[in-house]
């Protein structure tokens, strides 16, 4: 694929240390200004090494803390700056949380919402911003099949990821015909860091597969993509399920 196929300037992975993110990035690196948005973000060498030698022009680091809300313009009107206009930005934080824990922890339900639909909102709508006056751009929303049928199992995070859902497919529909395209991208089990430990659901998939999945839909200008693809019949069997069956479902 050659850099033409996707929107142009620079590619922005909010959440630098991100499996996914990075494996995206990997694959939007050629030619192009990289920019790693994280915490502690001079410690993202390593990420930065791996970029530049999936052959980024350059690869510069900035610091991001998600939960920083009031914070979130600023960050990314310096990186316009700095470095150019984003042409892909990647939203590629968050965070799964202890739902046992939560249960029992407002705090700790709180944090897993906050991080994981209000600061997302606030990202999203500082970049549609930006990119809109632009006149276009490319923005990579990660939700999960979490939030597709809320389960008892994990209904903290997948709450979250329900409320983030419906905000990414409005927020999609109010930039059509503006030049900028958002690609909701709803992944199953991934297999990797963050699930380290956990028994695998069906369908599984690796942060290598959810990439490629992501840069054919950003290829294609598609809205949303499932991964594995399976995962959309099945989940649009899985609506019709009774309560009380729905209720006993693992994660």
């Amino acid at each position: 694929m050659s850099d033409t196929e996707y929107a142009p300037g620079t590619v922005v992975l909010l959440g630098g240390r991100s499996e996914i993110g990075l494996e995206v990035a990997q694959r939007l690196a050629p030619g192009r200004v990289v920019v790693l948005a994280a915490r502690r973000s001079a410690e993202l060498e390593s990420q930065s090494h791996t970029l530049l030698d999936a052959g980024a022009a350059a690869v510069h680091c900035v610091e991001f803390d998600a939960d920083r809300v009031s914070e979130h313009s600023a960050v990314l009107s310096a990186i316009v700056e700095d470095y150019g206009p984003i042409g892909v930005a990647v939203l590629a934080f968050g965070m799964l949380g202890d739902q046992t824990r939560a249960e029992e922890d407002a705090a700790h339900a709180l944090a897993v919402v906050h991080t994981d639909y209000v600061a997302q909102v606030s990202v999203l709508t500082h970049l549609a911003n930006l990119m809109r006056a632009r006149g276009s751009g490319q923005i990579v929303v990660f939700s999960s099949v979490a939030g597709v049928r809320v389960r008892r199992a994990n209904y903290v995070y997948g709450s979250a990821k329900a409320g983030l859902d419906g905000f990414a497919s409005g927020l999609g529909d109010a930039l059509h015909g503006s030049g900028v395209r958002l690609l909701l991208v709803q992944p199953g089990f991934v297999i990797g860091r963050m699930t380290e430990g956990m028994k695998a659901a069906p369908f599984p998939s690796t942060p290598q597969q959810v990439a490629d999945a992501v840069v054919r839909g950003l290829h294609k200008g598609s809205d949303r993509v499932w991964v594995p693809g399976l995962l959309r019949p099945v989940f649009f069997a899985m609506r019709l399920l009774p309560q009380f069956v729905w209720r006993r479902l693992p994660r």
